[in-house]
């Protein structure tokens, strides 16, 4: 699935929901996760097809 969004302001304000969602993400790991980006990518796309709470279970560790 492709993840699109209509302006920049909605790109940023995903981003800055991806970016709460790895935060807790890494919390519950314990340690910094190096494949940060595949992860929000996950969770962004995740997110537009209705699956956000699956997303920060299913991402990369």
């Amino acid at each position: 699935m492709a993840a699109t969004y209509d302006s920049a302001a909605d790109l940023a304000a995903a981003l800055r929901r991806a970016a709460a969602a790895h935060g807790r993400h890494e919390a519950e790991i314990g340690h910094a996760d190096e494949n940060w980006p595949d992860w929000y990518a996950q969770h962004m796309v995740d997110e537009q097809g209705g699956h956000s709470d699956q997303s920060a279970q299913g991402a990369s560790t």
